[in-house]
């Protein structure tokens, strides 16, 4: 064999070829990789309904101007908690007893009321609100509330308030009169809409805690509305109930 033939071999040995991926593997690494991101995704959901946050809606007008029918609001569970509860809060807390008519569950397929129950119980669907209620905080533990003054104003330890930031023009501070004394470890309570609000004024005489809301009920402080897009905002703490004195926060 001449020399010119043997140069021009190719002795590199050949790469081995690789063996054939399995029908849908990819398919399956995808699949696979979908699932634990939804399955992590519902836990970190789950985790903060539970201790962190929590979506209502509202299903009355009670709290108008403030919250309108079908807003969603989010709920901080911190607030009892970390952080006090002040005066002029929006606060969500459970039936106390009797202060809401029986209602009729929504009706749904099996299907979909288990989609719908699986999607609230993480926190992906916002409650139905069945037991629920959403009020301002008006008198704390140990807060002398009355209404009203000579001038018709609300009192609180002998401090008159103005609720201008919060009631609609030509809303009185309440059209039935009161004088209580909040007990301890609970809260008195009242919607923005004072004509059309069942709240601690006409919930006393017959139910478990005489109108006052424990504060153990209390699911935490609404921070801000967040749907419909129109409707953002941030419920903050009004200033004015700056000037009561007295205790200046609930745990």
């Amino acid at each position: 064999m001449s020399a010119e033939h043997d140069a021009g071999q190719d002795t590199t040995a050949p790469e081995p070829t690789p063996p054939p991926r399995p029908a849908g593997g990819g398919l399956f690494a995808a699949v696979k990789e979908v699932v634990l991101v939804v399955a992590v995704a519902l836990v970190v959901s789950l985790v903060v309904k539970t201790f962190l946050l929590q979506a209502f809606f509202i299903p009355s007008q009670s709290m108008e101007q403030t919250l309108d029918i079908g807003d969603r609001v989010i709920v901080s569970k911190l607030s009892p908690g970390p952080f006090e509860l002040h005066r002029g809060d929006v606060v969500v807390f459970s039936d106390p007893g009797g202060w809401l008519p029986e209602t009729t569950p929504t009706q749904r397929g099996p299907v979909g009321t288990a989609v719908a129950e699986a999607l609230t119980f993480v926190g992906l669907l916002p409650e139905d609100s069945d037991d629920h209620l959403i009020k301002r905080v008006i008198g704390l533990p140990g807060d002398h509330v009355v209404c009203c003054d000579a001038s018709g104003r609300l009192t609180v330890n002998d401090t008159p308030v103005d609720e201008s930031a919060y009631l609609a023009d030509g809303v009185v501070p309440s059209s039935t009169t009161f004088d209580v004394t909040v007990p301890a470890g609970q809260l008195w309570v009242m919607g923005d809409n004072r004509a059309e609000s069942a709240d601690s004024r006409y919930n006393g005489d017959s139910q478990p805690y005489h109108g006052f809301v424990p504060i153990d009920l209390v699911v935490g402080r609404a921070y801000a509305v967040v749907w419909p897009v129109g409707h953002w905002s941030w419920l903050g703490t009004p200033n004015d109930f700056d000037s009561v004195r007295g205790a200046s926060g609930a745990k």
